[in-house]
């Protein structure tokens, strides 16, 4: 099997047990002006009408940008079962929702003003040939805005999680794994360019937000746990992780039981020359 199949066979197999998993994970999310990164992402792209959604999942961001009159929306993603998820929103029965691949976009050439890919576009393998189809199905002068993993905001819960997290998945054997997932050039906006550029876009306008994830100890175990990491490792090892971040986690808790947990995204927009 080749590197592309063994991600996308992951990637397949742990959609199929968590479908709606990122919307579970940043939905609730808040930047400091009170918005979600769906909404972040929303505005990047508000004068567009005709929008695809590149790894669109449940549907949580179609049904943000539904909300636009007169849009046109299309999805497109790996997991059917996601896709499900998706169809079943009734403010999404006019979009199309196709499962396929972004390195060959089921859609004509010139079919979209924008594409948005909210927390995707850094885990797709052949990345050059997903800018060039994203390329391809744009108009000229139409945008491609992301949202991309930034890591964690350092001395929160969320960091902590991943140095606890680090120790397990080194310690466990390879087959309890993950496969290397994406192209690390779109987690730098001189990488990112160095992607779009060649397939016809303008440099990239990035931004940082800090997105903030905090609740309970409860709440926040929920969201970190959604991470691919944990997905192979053996239930012992996942229990042996919560427990000792959730006394990590009550330890950071302020008076009224909330933990803080900051996450970056990287915001990235470019237009197609």
């Amino acid at each position: 099997m080749t590197a592309t199949a063994s991600q996308e066979a992951f990637l397949r197999a742990f959609h199929a047990e968590r479908p709606a998993v990122t919307a579970e994970a940043f939905e609730g999310g808040r930047a400091p002006d009170g918005r979600s990164s769906y909404e972040i992402l929303c505005h990047r792209v508000a004068g567009s009408r005709r929008v695809l959604d590149l790894g669109c999942g449940d549907g949580l961001l179609l049904e943000h940008l539904a909300r636009g009159e007169g849009r046109r929306l299309a999805g497109v993603d790996l997991s059917p079962e996601s896709l499900a998820l998706a169809r079943r929103r009734p403010s999404l029965s006019g979009a199309r929702l196709e499962e396929g691949r972004a390195q060959s976009l089921p859609f004509d050439d010139d079919s979209f003003d924008a594409c948005v890919s909210h927390m995707a576009l850094m885990l797709m393998a052949e990345v050059d040939q997903v800018a060039a189809e994203v390329a391809r199905v744009l108009s000229p002068g139409g945008v491609l805005a992301c949202v991309l993993g930034g890591g964690a905001v350092g001395g929160e819960a969320y960091g902590r999680f991943i140095a606890m997290l680090r120790s397990f998945v080194e310690a466990a054997p390879p087959s309890r794994r993950i496969p290397a997932l994406g192209d690390s050039r779109t987690r730098s906006r001189d990488g990112l360019d160095g992607i779009l550029g060649p397939a016809g876009f303008t440099a990239t306008h990035w931004e940082t937000v800090p997105i903030d994830l905090g609740g309970s100890a409860d709440e926040v175990w929920e969201v970190v746990s959604r991470m691919y990491d944990l997905g192979p490792l053996d239930r012992a090892a996942v229990e042996r992780l919560r427990a000792g971040f959730m006394t990590e986690a009550k330890e950071m808790a302020g008076p009224d039981g909330r933990v803080p947990c900051g996450f970056r995204i990287h915001v990235a927009t470019a237009r197609l020359r």
